[in-house]
């Protein structure tokens, strides 16, 4: 009988893993200790720098007999380097693509932003892990090069009952891709479409030692156990059966917050159901704080988000744009217990259109634990946007602002939906 996804259950041990500096370190051990199986799910598959540790150990798992099952998004993911199909392919690692475009002209057509964006892996059926990043070095972008300080982003690792059902998930979508899609699953190198031989830009081969990075690989944090009996849920997204799941979760949080709500979101344009939550909150008493993505990624999610401001500003919200490097987090924090970690963005490419996992936790520990984490980088890293500057901006980011929010519309209709 398929698992009740969603609903609160005791007997977690959950620990709060920042970038990728701690979470490949953690993921990479857990993939070297496998004896049975691996499961994994990325939006992102990049193996310039520590993105190769991870190829690396899946390829280590499987040349031990392990089953290693791995699926990656066809629009977020680049074609994989040469080098490391053959020997990925070698190992006997099962390798899927998520909705292959074949040409990014295939865009256009209806259905073909629905994307799997979720970020989640298991192992031995034992261990967990849950959240927004990517198989990706905090130090590179593969559109921007050399980053100039890590990408902020989240992870979980977690032990107890949502194992299952993080494994259940993971398995039924790879069963469930070869009816939809019409392909049978394969051995790696028989998955990709004629013409994916072009690696990525970077390093391909070996991981590169930490001494040969100029140091940009720091030591990573071993931060203790976050909560040790934590209550946890996972929620999913998709575009059948859990349509509004999460967004539903934000928005029962928040109408019940009391003290405070804590946001931390990469692409932030939340349609007229959230923002009103934001607002009113705000208005009763609630300290409501946003830390927002402050440095120029992709035009459409960069210059839509910001007329949003205008209304949050008004009914009391404050709101703080990140610009160190990318912010990349989805996580929140509500009256200092409940929280959530996760691969959504409160945007409508993510609660209209993508794939998507969140963990719900109500603990104040790990509550506390990120809670901090986060007001210590709207303290030390967050610019506070002036009610009075931003009603004085200029009129050509008014002119790009409007022009990303018809953009975003008119795609959005494209794909049949509704949203602003």
């Amino acid at each position: 009988m398929a698992r009740q996804t969603g609903r609160l259950r005791a007997g977690h041990q959950l620990q709060l893993l920042e970038g990728s500096a701690e979470f490949f370190p953690a993921l990479t051990a857990a993939l070297d200790t496998a004896c049975h199986e691996v499961w994994l799910e990325t939006y992102i598959f990049d193996f310039t720098n520590t993105g190769a540790s991870v190829a690396a150990a899946l390829e280590r798992a499987a040349l031990r007999g392990v089953q290693v099952r791995v699926l990656v998004d066809g629009f977020g993911s680049e074609p994989t380097p040469v080098a490391w199909q053959e020997r990925l392919a070698r190992a006997g690692v099962h390798w899927q693509v998520y909705e292959p475009l074949g040409s990014r002209l295939r865009l256009a057509w209806p259905g073909s932003w629905r994307r799997l964006h979720r970020k989640l892996c298991v192992v031995d059926a034992a261990l967990a892990f849950c959240g927004g990043i990517n198989i990706l070095d905090d130090l590179h972008d593969p559109h921007h090069g050399v980053l100039p300080a890590p990408r902020l982003d989240f992870c979980v690792q977690v032990r107890g009952p949502l194992v299952a059902d993080i494994r259940q998930a993971m398995h039924q979508l790879w069963l469930r891709l070869p009816a939809v899609h019409g392909y049978q699953p394969q051995a790696f190198a028989q998955a990709w479409l004629p013409g994916q031989t072009q690696g990525v830009t970077g390093p391909v081969g070996e991981p590169t030692p930490a001494s040969e990075r100029d140091g940009r690989a720091p030591a990573p944090v071993v931060r203790p156990v976050a909560a040790a009996n934590a209550r946890a849920a996972l929620l999913l997204r998709d575009n059948l059966r859990h349509r509004v799941r999460i967004e539903r979760a934000y928005l029962r949080a928040i109408g019940r917050a009391r003290e405070e709500v804590l946001i931390a979101n990469a692409y932030f344009l939340p349609g007229r159901r959230l923002r009103l939550a934001l607002e009113r909150a705000a208005q009763r008493g609630v300290q409501v704080r946003l830390l927002l993505q402050g440095r120029y990624e992709y035009f459409m999610q960069y210059y839509a988000s910001r007329p949003v401001y205008a209304s949050l500003l008004r009914a009391g919200v404050s709101i703080h744009e990140y610009a160190p490097s990318f912010l990349h987090a989805k996580v929140a924090v509500i009256d200092g217990r409940w929280a959530t970690v996760g691969s959504s963005n409160l945007d409508p490419l993510s609660l209209l259109l993508a794939r998507e996992a969140n963990l719900v936790v109500e603990d104040a520990d790990f509550a506390g634990t990120l809670r901090e984490r986060l007001l210590e980088l709207i303290r030390l890293e967050g610019e506070a946007t002036d009610p009075m500057q931003y009603a004085l901006r200029p009129w050509r980011e008014r002119v790009l602002e409007r022009l990303a929010l018809v953009v975003m519309r008119l795609a959005l209709a494209v794909q049949g939906k509704r949203y602003l």
